[in-house]
C-alpha cells in the first residue's frame, strides 16, 4: 500500500512555503526532542480543538506515526503523519489540517513541514522551519497560508518554542 499522497493528476500553481530560521539555546539532541516529544510544553492549546481540556499532544517517533492531540474521555485526532525521522536532525510531517482548520483524511490534500536542527555552537541549534505545498489543499490554500503566515500563525507558535528552549536552557 502506497502512503504517498498523488499529486500528477492537474498542474498545481505553487504557492510560496512559509519560512523561518531562528536559534535556540539547546544543543542538537534537545531542541529536536522539545520540539517532537514535548509538544505539550510549547504548543498553545488554544491552537487545538480541545484547547483547556487538552490532555496530550505530540507525535509517534517513528516514519508513519502520528501527530495527534488527546482531549477528555478518549477524545483523539490526528494532524498528520510522520514522513520522515532523523533525530535530532530532521523531521518532515504531512500536515493534514485542512484551510477550514478540520482533520483532512486525503492525504493528497495535505501540506507538509519540515523542521531542521542543525549546530550553533556547543549549546545552540539553529531550527529551520519550512510549511510547503499548501496548493495541494486546494480551493483556499492561498488564505491558509496567509493566514499560516501571519503574527498569529506559525510566527507565534514558533516563538513561544523558542521561549520555553530557553526557560529549558537554564535549568
Amino acid at each position: 500500500m502506497n502512503s504517498e499522497p498523488n499529486h500528477s493528476m492537474a498542474p498545481i500553481q505553487p504557492i510560496a512555503a512559509i519560512e523561518r530560521v531562528f536559534s535556540v539555546p539547546l544543543d542538537n539532541e534537545r531542541a529536536f526532542a522539545l520540539f517532537t516529544q514535548q509538544m505539550m510544553l510549547w504548543w498553545p492549546p488554544e491552537y487545538t480543538w480541545s484547547n483547556d481540556v487538552l490532555v496530550y499532544i505530540g507525535m509517534e517517533p517513528l516514519v508513519g506515526g502520528r501527530c495527534f492531540e488527546r482531549g477528555p474521555e478518549g477524545f483523539e485526532i490526528d494532524w498528520g503523519r510522520v514522513l520522515v525521522w532523523e533525530p535530532p536532525h530532521r523531521l518532515i510531517l504531512r500536515w493534514q489540517i485542512s484551510p477550514h482548520r478540520e482533520p483532512e483524511p486525503n492525504p493528497a490534500k495535505a501540506s507538509e513541514i519540515e523542521v531542521r536542527f542543525s549546530v550553533n555552537t556547543e549549546s545552540s541549534t539553529w531550527v529551520s522551519f519550512e510549511h510547503r505545498h499548501f496548493e495541494w489543499h486546494g480551493g483556499e490554500s492561498e488564505v491558509y497560508r496567509n493566514a499560516l503566515d501571519a503574527p498569529e500563525g506559525w510566527t507565534a507558535i514558533l516563538e513561544r518554542y523558542a521561549q520555553v528552549a530557553g526557560a529549558m536552557a537554564s535549568i
